[in-house]
């Protein structure tokens, strides 16, 4: 599908482009989501350049993302979708040629749906190609922020559900198993986003250079250093985060291994506890006519109290020891 957008100095409009028509010429943002070959061939014939297939978009050298053909650049970048959801990773390739910006995506990061909405209303910066890239990339970055905002706060939850003691002796309040993969999509999710905000740092700073001796606006590269750095930070706190996940995880399977522990140790006083009155209950169970205490009157209560005494005076033992 091709959307194409054209400005008035303050704000973008979407203006229909049928198929096989060429977009106008004051068209300053031409966004394809998943193109037709015809589609494709459309823009480029406008812009005049050749656009990646999505194969080249795949690409994970540098000189294969970042990289100056035709008079145009090509920054393509990894963006997390579906954030909320299923996160998943998708390519999105910029093209900045003159004053016309194109986009060239297989998948629907909400950034762009954001930031087309807010366009059509206001686009400070100018109309061009560049002020569109800009106020993408601002856009990118904000939904980025807001994912590790939401991730700092549900990692924080689920700590206090790992490192809050137990509220019982008997059966387990905690269900680690779930906590397991809670932490395990919030890992996936960090991954994602870290690799996403590399990207997305190493096309900010693709775009600052010169290009043929041409610089950026001053505005324009004020805001990108912002963006350096804003994108910088959220890299350190990704990681800040993942180590806060890592440490959960250990957290989580160390609070396992102590319960484990303990349910070992409960099986094991009770078998200590029952040896006693089993070798009694042995040692009378044995079919010989000499045993003197079968011709008692009270060799059957006496039996059973040397059982239980047996029994108990183990279990105190262990209460003593602190054991239990």
């Amino acid at each position: 599908m091709l959307t194409v957008y054209t400005g008035d100095g303050s704000h973008l409009s979407r203006v229909p482009c049928e198929a096989g028509a060429k977009p106008p010429r004051e068209a300053v943002w031409l966004d394809l989501l998943n193109p037709t070959s015809e589609e494709s061939a459309q823009v480029a014939q406008c812009v005049g350049i050749e656009l990646p297939s999505r194969e080249d978009m795949a690409e994970i050298e540098i000189s294969s993302r970042l990289y100056v053909e035709d008079g145009a650049r090509f920054m393509t970048a990894t963006l997390v979708c579906s954030a909320d959801t299923t996160p998943h990773l998708t390519n999105v390739t910029f093209i900045l040629r003159d004053k016309r910006l194109v986009t060239v995506r297989y998948d629907e990061p909400r950034p762009f749906a954001a930031f087309a909405n807010r366009s059509l209303k206001a686009l400070p910066g100018g109309d061009h190609g560049v002020a569109v890239l800009l106020g993408l990339l601002e856009a990118i970055i904000d939904r980025a922020a807001d994912v590790l905002e939401r991730l700092g706060a549900d990692i924080d939850s689920t700590a206090s559900g790992v490192l809050s003691p137990p509220r019982s002796r008997g059966r387990p309040s905690t269900d680690y198993q779930a906590i397991l993969r809670t932490l395990g999509h919030k890992a996936d999710l960090l991954s994602k986003s870290r690799e996403s905000l590399v990207t997305i740092g190493r096309v900010v700073s693709f775009l600052g250079a010169d290009f043929n001796g041409q610089k950026l606006p001053k505005e324009a590269l004020s805001q990108l250093q912002s963006m350096t750095k804003d994108s910088q930070a959220l890299s350190d706190h990704a990681s800040y985060l993942g180590e806060k996940v890592q440490f959960l995880l250990d957290a989580t399977v160390g609070m396992v291994s102590i319960e484990q522990n303990d349910i070992i140790k409960l099986f094991s006083v009770v078998a200590v506890v029952m040896m006693p009155p089993t070798l009694i209950a042995s040692i009378y169970g044995m079919n010989f006519k000499g045993i003197p205490e079968l011709s008692w009157s009270f060799g059957y209560p006496y039996a059973l109290c040397a059982m239980v005494v047996s029994a108990v005076l183990p279990y105190l033992f262990f209460r003593w020891r602190g054991w239990l």
